[in-house]
C-alpha cells in the first residue's frame, strides 16, 4: 500500500470526514511527529458489517496510507453486551453466535487493510483481555476512574433513563468496557488515537479520559460524520433492507446497483468518502455530471470503485457487465448464472412451467406487468417496442422457446428503453 504525503487530517477534512475531535491542531502535530498506532472498533451485532461501517474501515485505510499503524478491533466482548440504542434494550446473543460473527467480520475487514510491510495492520479482539478480568479487577482498576454524573449525562443513557424501557446495568456499563479497550491497547501497543462514528463520541472521550486518569499519557480521538442523503434521510437502506458487505446478504449486483442509483446531489459527497480518487479528479466528475447528467459518470465511478474495493475487480466487472446487458449495452449471454440471477432478482417476474400452454410473448408481457392487457401487449409488439434478451420482437404471435432461457432459467423482457421484467422458467 503506497504511503501518501499530504497531511492526513487536512485530507480527511477536505473529504468531509471529520466531525468532532479532541483538537485538530494537536492531533495533526501528533500524527506528523512519528508513526501513530490507532484503532477503531467493530462490534459483531450482526453476521456482517454494512456500508455505514465501511466509512470507518476506509478511515483506517487512509490513516495507514499516511504512514500510521491500524488496529482493527472486533469486539468479541463488547459484542456480548451491546452498545445502547436509543430505542431500547438489545437482545443478548448466544456467545457461540457472537464468536461466529467475529470471525465473519474479521474476514470482511482483512482484505481492506494491509497486514504486511512497515505500517502493517493488526486484528485484535477485546475478548482476549476482558475474559481474563474479574469483576473486582474491573471495578478497582477501571471503574474507580468513572464519575456517575458523566456516565448518566450521555445522550443515549439519558434518553433511555427517561423512557419506559429504562436501561439495564449491562448496557449502562458498555461505555466502561469500550474505554478500557483504549487503555488496554495503549498499554499493549502504544495506541494513542481512536476513531469512530460520530454517535460514538461520548465513548471515545471516555477512553481518552481513562488513559489520562490512569497515568498512561495523552490520547486523541476524532469521529467521522454519520452519512446521510442530501434530503436528510437515512443512508444505507434500500427497499429490501440494509446494504451489507457480505455477498450472501447483499449480492454484488445489488451492491453495485445501490451505488449506481445514487442521486446527483449525493454522488459527489459519497465519492469523497468512499473512494480514493484525487479531489481534482472528483471535481472533473462533478463537471461531467453537470454537463451530461444522463451519462451518470459520477455514479458509475462510485459504483465501480466501491464494488471493486469490497468484492474485487472481477466481481465488479461482472456486475457492471450485467447492468449494461440488461439495457442492451452489453452481452447477456456472457453472464454467469449467479450474476444473471442477482440481476433479475428485483425485476417484476412472470413464471411459466414447462407444461404450460401459453408461452407467448404477449402472455409474458401481461403476466410480468409490463402491459395491462393482451391487446396493449399486441400493439406494443407491433410498434417495435418489445425486446426479448435485447433482440427486438415485432410479431404479436411470437412465442418463447426453451433456448430463450439463459442458463435454462431466465429470459429478459424489455418494453421501450428502460422498463424491464424477467421471465423465469419453473422446472
Amino acid at each position: 500500500m503506497p504511503k501518501t504525503t499530504e497531511p492526513i487530517m487536512r485530507s480527511l477534512e477536505q473529504r468531509g470526514l471529520v466531525a468532532q475531535s479532541t483538537g485538530l491542531s494537536a492531533l495533526e502535530a501528533h500524527l506528523a511527529a512519528d508513526p501513530v498506532t490507532f484503532y477503531c472498533g467493530f462490534d459483531p451485532s450482526a453476521p456482517s458489517l454494512h456500508i455505514g461501517n465501511l466509512v470507518q474501515i476506509l478511515a483506517l485505510r487512509r490513516l495507514q496510507r499516511a504512514g500510521h499503524l491500524p488496529l482493527a478491533l472486533v469486539g468479541g466482548a463488547t459484542g456480548l453486551i451491546g452498545d445502547p440504542k436509543m430505542t431500547g434494550e438489545r437482545t443478548l446473543n448466544d456467545p457461540s453466535v457472537v464468536a461466529a460473527w467475529v470471525e465473519r467480520i474479521r474476514r470482511q475487514i482483512e482484505p481492506l487493510l494491509d497486514f504486511s510491510g512497515t505500517y502493517a495492520a493488526r486484528m485484535v479482539n477485546n475478548l482476549d483481555w476482558t475474559s481474563q478480568l474479574s469483576a473486582i479487577d474491573l471495578l478497582r482498576g477501571v471503574g474507580k476512574h468513572f464519575r456517575l454524573s458523566n456516565m448518566l449525562a450521555k445522550e443515549t443513557v439519558a434518553r433511555r433513563l427517561a423512557s419506559e424501557q429504562g436501561i439495564s446495568f449491562t448496557e449502562f456499563s458498555y461505555q466502561v468496557l469500550q474505554a478500557m479497550d483504549f487503555l488496554e491497547l495503549n498499554r499493549r501497543y502504544g495506541c494513542t488515537l481512536q476513531t469512530g462514528g460520530n454517535d460514538q463520541w461520548g465513548n471515545l472521550l471516555g477512553g481518552v479520559e481513562l488513559i489520562r486518569k490512569a497515568g498512561a499519557g495523552t490520547a486523541h480521538a476524532f469521529t467521522t460524520p454519520l452519512v446521510t442523503k442530501a434530503d436528510g434521510t437515512k443512508f444505507g437502506k434500500t427497499e429490501s433492507g440494509t446494504v451489507w458487505l457480505d455477498p450472501d446478504m447483499t449480492t454484488p449486483y445489488a451492491f453495485y446497483q445501490f451505488w449506481l442509483n445514487q442521486d446527483d446531489l449525493d454522488a459527489p459527497g459519497y465519492l469523497k468518502i468512499f473512494t480514493f480518487r484525487p479531489l481534482d479528479e472528483l471535481a472533473e466528475l462533478d463537471r461531467q455530471m453537470l454537463d451530461r447528467p444522463q451519462d451518470r459518470a459520477a455514479q458509475r465511478a462510485l459504483a465501480w470503485d466501491v464494488t471493486s474495493l469490497v468484492h474485487g475487480e472481477q466481481a465488479a466487472r461482472q456486475v457492471s457487465d450485467a447492468a449494461a446487458g440488461l439495457f442492451g449495452n452489453g452481452s447477456l449471454e456472457s453472464l454467469d448464472s449467479a450474476t444473471l440471477a442477482a440481476a433479475m432478482a428485483d425485476l417484476p417476474t412472470a413464471t411459466i412451467g414447462p407444461g404450460e400452454a401459453d408461452w407467448s410473448i404477449v402472455g409474458a408481457l401481461v403476466s410480468s406487468g409490463l402491459e395491462r392487457s393482451r391487446g396493449a401487449a399486441r400493439r406494443t409488439l407491433a410498434s417495435g417496442g418489445v425486446y426479448l434478451n435485447n433482440v427486438k420482437v415485432t410479431d404479436p404471435e411470437a412465442k418463447l422457446v426453451a433456448a430463450d432461457f439463459m442458463h435454462g432459467r431466465f429470459a429478459l423482457l424489455r418494453r421501450g428503453r428502460k422498463t424491464l421484467a424477467a421471465v423465469r422458467l419453473d422446472t
